[in-house]
């Protein structure tokens, strides 16, 4: 068993050793030296990489995040989702952290790792008679959707680039739910250009490309996304944005085949492109 001191024992050594002022002035450079930032925002819908997460339902999302000078952060983030993709979940929890640092004044780069869970969530869920399991049917697999990604990437001026790296199976797709193998290793390319047009104006300009390294039914699951996004800020604390969002037409994200509903009849092209709204506070 590896022993410690007590807490109360360090600190009096580190007081003693140390001298009061100086014990001070540290917690005050540390103070200084992270902060802790939130977020509340509001969607006309949720879209994650293209694919529509919400149904076209309007989504409530919130973040909390901590960050240090030394380029270290961290933070979660919760979003409302539809149960008709997540069979008995309706909450996206998000945990993230890594490091940012610069190369030079113009360069920058991350690593990090990014984990999206989903309570409750899981395959097994899928009702019997449903669009996604038609009648009659057997016991749909038990599946959770969580999934941990890891990251990193590169920026130049206003132009990044990240590439994430899929740690597990994709958002619960592998043998079990009917793909040819495991998903581990998927890829996501994500390129993204901030454009400012005036002190309080940006024009946001997303390419991104999801690579998956296995099948379902002889098709390829891979597809591209994109966003164009008009930025507004005003005050210290209020956001607001319009932006254009959409994916390529993968005939496994449309009916007949996909956005078929676990839990009613229901189905929906959720690579359909669409317009977001968005409006949201920091705190």
């Amino acid at each position: 068993m590896k022993t410690t001191l007590p807490l109360r024992t360090i600190l009096v050594l580190a007081i003693s050793t140390t001298g009061l002022s100086t014990t001070h002035a540290q917690s005050v450079t540390e103070t200084q030296a992270s902060s802790i930032s939130g977020s509340v925002n509001l969607l006309s819908r949720y879209y994650f990489r293209g694919i529509d997460q919400t149904w076209g339902q309007a989504a409530v999302q919130g973040n909390l995040d901590w960050s240090h000078a030394s380029g270290w952060y961290a933070g979660t983030g919760l979003s409302n989702i539809s149960s008709r993709s997540y069979p008995g979940g309706r909450v996206e929890v998000d945990l993230y952290g890594g490091y940012k640092g610069q190369i030079s004044p113009d360069w920058g780069y991350s690593v990090g790792a990014f984990a999206y869970v989903y309570p409750g969530a899981n395959v097994r869920h899928t009702q019997c008679a449903s669009a996604a399991l038609a009648a009659p049917c057997a016991a749909a697999p038990s599946q959770s959707y969580d999934t941990l990604e890891l990251n990193g990437g590169l920026s130049w001026k206003l132009l990044s680039y990240k590439l994430s790296y899929s740690a597990t199976d994709y958002f619960g797709a592998n043998r079990r739910t009917g793909y040819s193998g495991s998903t581990r290793g998927t890829l996501y390319h994500d390129i993204n250009l901030a454009l400012p047009l005036a002190d309080t104006w940006q024009l946001q300009l997303h390419a991104g490309y999801t690579q998956l390294p296995a099948k379902l039914g002889g098709i390829s699951p891979s597809y591209s996304d994109w966003r164009i996004g008009l930025a507004k800020s005003w005050g210290s604390r209020w956001n607001a944005s319009i932006a254009a969002v959409g994916a390529s037409a993968n005939q496994l994200y449309r009916p007949p085949l996909g956005g078929l509903s676990a839990t009613d009849a229901q189905s929906r092209a959720l690579n359909r492109s669409a317009v977001v709204l968005q409006i949201g506070s920091t705190f």
